[in-house]
C-alpha cells in the first residue's frame, strides 16, 4: 500500500511540474515575442523631428543657409531659381550620420516643373563638388507633360537616375500632393518604391547593371567615384526648385 501511495505521489508531482513548466514556457515565449516586437520597432531611426534641422548639414558648408528650412512640419528647399549647389546658398542637405545597408522611408512633394532627389552613400570630401558625384539617386520631380522630349524615362520620378527607369504605370500624385518613397539597399541589391508600389529593382553585381552603367553619364570619366562608396550620408537634393520632405525615417539592415 505504501508503495502504491509513493508511486501515485510521484505521478501527481510529475504532472504538476509538467503543467507548471508549460505555463512558464508559454509566458516566457510571450515575453520573447514582445521583446522582439519592441526591438523591431526600435530599429527605426527618425531623421527629422518635424521642427528643426538637427542631424543635418548643408553639403560643403558650415551653415544650413536660407534655402533649407522647416515649414509646417516638413523640410523645405526654397529653390528661388538658383542652380544646383549655387555657391552663395545652395547645396544638398545631408545627414550627419552615415548608413550602409538600410531601409529608408519618407514623404515628398514637388513644385510645378520642379526637380530634386533622394541620394544615398553620399561622401563629403573637398574633391567632390556635389552630393551626386558619389551618391546614387531616387529621382524626385514633376514629370510634366507626357510628351516632354527634354527628359528620358530614367530621369522621371521614382527612377534610379540615368540607370533604371520607373515604369509608366507607376502611381504618381499631382504637383502639390504628397508622395511616399522607400529605398531599400542591402549588399548591392536595391529597391525603389513609390506610393506603395515597387518601381525599380536591381542588383549592382549583375551584368545588366554593368551594361547600364557603361551606357550612362556616370561612365564618362567625370564621376570616377560615383557609387563606389557603400556607406555614406542620406542627401536631399537642392536642384534649384521648391521641394518638401517629411516623415523621414530609416533603419539599418
Amino acid at each position: 500500500m505504501k508503495s502504491i501511495l509513493t508511486f501515485t505521489g510521484i505521478i501527481v508531482l510529475g504532472i504538476f511540474l509538467s503543467c507548471t513548466g508549460k505555463k512558464n514556457s508559454g509566458t516566457e515565449q510571450e515575453a520573447t515575442n514582445q521583446d522582439a516586437e519592441l526591438s523591431q520597432a526600435a530599429e527605426w531611426i527618425s531623421l527629422f523631428d518635424g521642427k528643426t534641422l538637427n542631424g543635418w548639414k548643408r553639403y560643403h558648408a558650415d551653415e544650413i543657409g536660407p534655402l533649407w528650412s522647416v515649414e509646417d512640419g516638413a523640410i523645405k528647399c526654397d529653390g528661388q531659381g538658383h542652380g544646383e549647389g549655387s555657391p552663395e546658398f545652395g547645396g544638398s542637405l545631408i545627414t550627419l550620420e552615415t548608413f550602409g545597408n538600410f531601409e529608408l522611408e519618407l514623404e515628398w512633394k514637388i513644385s510645378e516643373g520642379g526637380n530634386s532627389g533622394i541620394l544615398y552613400h553620399v561622401v563629403e570630401k573637398s574633391e567632390y563638388s556635389h552630393a551626386y558625384v558619389t551618391g546614387p539617386e531616387f529621382q524626385v520631380r514633376d514629370d510634366g507633360p507626357a510628351d516632354d522630349t527634354l527628359s528620358t524615362a530614367k530621369q522621371m520620378a521614382g527612377s534610379n537616375y540615368d540607370m533604371y527607369a520607373a515604369p509608366s504605370t507607376k502611381k504618381l500624385n499631382p504637383v502639390g500632393e504628397w508622395n511616399t518613397a522607400k529605398i531599400v539597399y542591402k549588399d548591392g541589391k536595391v529597391e525603389h518604391w513609390l506610393n506603395g508600389g515597387k518601381v525599380v529593382e536591381f542588383d549592382e553585381s549583375s551584368e545588366d547593371f554593368k551594361e547600364r552603367f557603361n551606357e550612362s553619364k556616370w561612365s564618362s570619366g567625370e564621376y570616377p567615384h560615383w557609387n563606389t562608396y557603400k556607406e555614406g550620408a542620406i542627401a536631399l537634393q537642392d536642384h534649384g526648385a521648391a521641394v518638401w520632405y517629411r516623415n523621414i525615417r530609416i533603419r539599418k539592415l
